[in-house]
């Protein structure tokens, strides 16, 4: 039952289509409207 799942889920997924950005979003880089954001801006308190 769990394979057929997995099996139909896959369907549905997305390929990663820029490889060389997986490493910067695992370090927690942020990403807005597909950009890089360098130096996120303070939030003010």
């Amino acid at each position: 039952m769990v394979f057929k799942l997995v099996e139909s889920a896959q369907q549905r997924w997305r390929a990663v289509n820029a490889p060389r950005l997986v490493a910067l979003v695992r370090a927690g880089a942020r990403f807005e409207c597909g950009q890089l954001v360098e130096r996120p801006e303070a939030v003010a308190a």
